[in-house]
């Protein structure tokens, strides 16, 4: 079990296709701010934000990729991804950024369990 400041942040868009993405990471970054430790799980779409050549979106949207980056700096170095979904998408491993943790399927009711705040994005 995790201590009770812990956060696990769950992202499931895609980085334009909503704000919800951005919303999730401005949760994770103030949380981490002060003081709460934030884990990050990258689901379905949500996996493109990790993707290491991205594009900026529509005129008026920021790229994500700064805010990933950024992510260590507020020490968020828990970044979770599904096996599966990376499969589904057709993408690699090496197409995203470093620091990443694959995790199979089956392992995704223990990583819940970990947490007493789960916040979806």
């Amino acid at each position: 079990m995790t201590a009770p400041n812990e956060r696990l942040v769950v992202i499931r868009h895609a980085p334009h296709s909503s704000n919800s993405l951005r919303e999730g990471l401005d949760t994770a970054l103030v949380a981490a701010a002060f003081g709460q430790q934030v884990s990050l799980l990258f689901m379905g779409q949500g996996i493109f934000a990790l993707l290491k050549d991205q594009t900026v979106g529509a005129p008026g949207q920021k790229a994500t990729l700064p805010t990933i980056d950024m992510l260590e700096m507020y020490d968020i170095d828990q970044l979770f991804i599904p096996v599966e979904s990376l499969k589904s998408l057709n993408i690699n491993a090496d197409m995203l950024v470093e620091r990443v943790t694959l995790l199979p399927s089956e392992e995704l009711p223990s990583l819940f369990n970990r947490y007493s705040h789960i916040l979806n994005f």
